[in-house]
C-alpha cells in the first residue's frame, strides 16, 4: 500500500488535517482512508519524539474524537499508528478539542501530544485531525513536516496493519473518560469564581440555561457542567451525539443553527442560550429575548466582562469585525482594539506576541466564534468562553439585573454584505496583490479615509454614508473577498455604489456579483 506525498499534502488544511472520510456526497470521493490515518499517527509519533528528544517509553499521546460516524474507524487507525511506533496511547474516546489541548496540561494526565479528530462544522463526510504538544496547536510548517513523515512511511503499511485489532491488552494503551475530568474542572472554575458572592452549593442554582449542541460533542456542558451546579436546562436540544447532524449543522455562523438556539432560548424562558460547534472549540449565545450573541456582538460581551480586570488592554480580532466594534471597545470600555488578520491561529499567535511583549492582551477573538483568552493558555475554548458568560449571568441575575446590559451601549444597526470576485488568471496570488494596490491608490486619489489595515485594504465612510468597506485576497483560492457594512440599508446601497467605481476595469476580475 503506498499514497503519494502529493495526496498525502493535498489534506493539509492551514494548521490541520482536513479530508474527506466517507461516501455520501456526490462528486467527493474518500481521501482520508484508515491507510493515511494510521500513517500520520505514525509521523505524528516520531515528529514528537524528534522535537522533545524522547524514547517511546518516555512518550504518551491522547487521542480523542467528536460525533462524526467516520471517527471510530480513523481513531483506531491513527491508535495502531502511534503504537506502532512504540509510545503509550491513551483512548479518550468522545471529546472535544479544547479537551484534548487540557489533557496535555491537567496533572492527573499531563501527555506529551494529543490528537483530535474532528473537520468542525463541515459536512459528514468529511473528518480531519488537530494536533496539540506542550507548546499548543502545531503550526501549518508542523503539518507538512508530519505529512511528508507519512508519505515516506506510506508504502511500508501493509493490510494486516490496517485489519489488526487495536492492542487494549497492550500496557502501552489505556483508556480515558477525559470529558468527565474536563467538566470537572469547568465546574470548579464556576464555582470558584463564584465562591465571593455568598453563592450555594449549587451556585448555578435559579438560572435557566439552554443549550444546542447541534449533535456536535457539546452536550456535555449541559448535563456535566449546568445541570451539575444546579442550573435548570429544560428545552436543550440535540445534546446527542450524532454524527449524521440530523437538525442542523453545528455551527455558530449557520442560521439555520442561530435560529434553532433562538427559538429554544425563547420557548423555554431561559436567561441565556448557548450554541457550540462539532468540536467545541467555537460558541455563540443568545440573550433572554431571543437576541443573537455572535460574531461582532459576542466579541463586545466578552470583552465588556474581561475589562474591569484588564483596563486599557488590547482585544485582538479577525479583520471582518465592524467599526462599531473598534467604537465600542475604544470609547466605551477604555481598551484598544486590535484588528488584525483572518484566521484563528493568526489571532492567537498575534495575542501570543503582545503579551510576551510587555502589551496585555486578554482575548482574541474571531468573528467566527473562535475565541482564545490569555488566562486560559491562550486556547480556542468554546466551554470556556460559555464558562465566563455563565458566570456574568448569576453575577448580574443576583443584582437584579441581565447580561445585555454589558452591551447596552454597543450599537447593533448595521446593513452587512459580503462579496467574493473570482480572479481569472492563473497567477492570481500576483494578481490580487496588484488589484489591492490599484484599489487603494483609487481610493486615496478620492479623498476617502484608509484606516491602517494589517489585511486587505479598509475604507471607513463618514458624512454622505456611514460604513466601511474592506477588500482582502483568499490566502488560497483565486477569489477576492469584499465586506461592505452601512449603518443603514441606504448607506449600503451608497457604499456599494462607490466600491462598484473603484472596481471597474480589473480585467481578471469577475465583479459581477456587486
Amino acid at each position: 500500500m503506498s499514497i503519494s506525498k502529493k495526496d498525502f499534502l493535498k489534506l493539509q488544511n492551514g494548521s490541520d488535517i482536513r479530508g474527506v472520510a466517507c461516501e455520501g456526497i456526490e462528486g467527493e470521493h474518500v481521501n482520508l482512508t484508515s491507510e493515511a490515518a494510521f500513517a500520520i499517527g505514525q509521523a505524528f509519533a516520531l515528529w514528537l519524539m524528534k522535537k522533545r528528544n524522547l524514547k517511546p517509553e518516555e512518550c504518551i499521546v491522547g487521542v480523542g474524537m467528536d460525533s462524526r460516524i467516520t471517527g471510530p474507524k480513523l481513531k483506531a487507525a491513527i491508535i495502531k499508528g502511534l503504537m506502532s511506533q512504540g509510545i503509550y496511547v491513551s483512548n479518550c474516546g468522545m471529546a472535544s478539542t479544547p479537551a484534548m489541548f487540557m489533557s496535555i496540561v491537567y496533572p492527573e494526565t499531563q501527555y506529551d501530544g494529543a490528537c483530535m479528530i474532528t473537520a468542525s462544522h463541515l459536512p459528514f463526510n468529511r473528518n480531519g485531525i488537530k494536533f496539540f504538544d506542550r507548546d499548543g496547536g502545531l503550526e501549518h510548517d508542523d503539518i507538512t513536516e508530519i505529512l511528508a513523515i507519512a508519505a515516506d512511511l506510506s508504502p511500508s503499511v501493509s493490510a494486516e496493519m490496517l485489519e489488526a485489532d487495536v492492542a487494549v491488552s497492550d500496557n502501552r494503551y489505556t483508556e480515558m473518560e477525559l470529558l468527565d475530568l474536563y467538566a470537572a474542572k469547568l465546574c470548579m472554575k464556576i464555582s470558584s469564581d463564584l465562591s465571593n458572592d455568598d453563592y450555594a452549593d449549587d451556585p448555578l442554582a435559579g438560572l435557566k440555561i439552554v443549550v444546542d449542541a447541534g449533535n456536535g460533542a457539546g452536550g456535555f456542558f449541559a448535563t456535566n457542567v449546568l445541570a451539575e451546579l444546579g442550573a435548570d436546562i429544560t428545552g436543550s436540544n440535540y445534546l446527542e451525539p450524532d454524527g449524521t447532524f440530523p437538525n442542523h449543522i453545528p455551527n455558530p455562523e449557520n442560521k439555520e443553527a442561530m435560529k434553532s438556539i433562538c427559538d429554544a432560548t425563547v420557548a423555554a424562558h431561559a436567561d441565556l442560550g448557548l450554541i457550540f460547534d462539532t468540536d467545541v472549540d467555537r460558541m455563540s449565545a443568545v440573550l433572554s429575548d431571543g437576541t443573537p450573541i455572535n460574531r461582532d456582538s459576542i466579541i463586545a460581551m466578552i470583552a465588556a466582562i474581561l475589562a474591569p480586570d484588564y483596563p486599557g488592554s488590547t482585544i485582538i480580532t479577525d479583520s471582518v469585525t465592524s467599526d462599531r466594534l473598534t467604537d465600542f471597545l475604544e470609547r466605551r470600555l477604555g481598551l484598544k482594539h486590535l484588528c488584525f488578520k483572518r484566521g484563528y491561529k493568526n489571532v492567537i499567535n498575534k495575542c501570543r506576541e503582545l503579551n510576551a511583549a510587555g502589551e496585555i492582551s486578554p482575548l482574541a477573538m474571531e468573528t467566527s466564534g473562535h475565541g482564545c483568552l490569555k488566562e486560559n493558555y491562550y486556547l480556542d475554548d468554546g466551554a470556556y468562553l460559555a464558562v465566563k458568560l455563565v458566570v456574568a449571568v448569576a453575577k448580574a441575575k443576583k443584582q437584579g439585573k441581565t447580561i445585555d446590559h454589558l452591551i447596552a451601549d454597543f450599537d447593533t444597526v448595521c446593513a452587512p454584505r459580503e462579496v467574493r470576485f473570482p480572479i481569472l488568471t492563473e497567477d492570481f496570488k500576483s494578481y490580487g496583490t496588484s488589484v489591492l494596490e490599484e484599489f487603494k491608490n483609487r481610493a486615496a486619489a478620492s479623498g476617502y479615509e484608509l484606516p491602517f489595515s494589517y489585511e486587505g485594504i479598509r475604507i471607513r465612510f463618514a458624512g454622505v454614508c456611514s460604513g466601511w468597506v474592506l477588500l482582502r485576497a483568499s490566502l488560497h483560492d483565486p477569489v477576492m473577498v469584499m465586506n461592505l457594512e452601512g449603518r443603514t440599508e441606504t448607506d449600503l446601497e451608497i457604499i456599494t455604489g462607490i466600491t462598484q467605481s473603484l472596481m471597474e476595469g480589473f480585467e481578471y476580475l469577475d465583479i459581477s456579483a456587486l
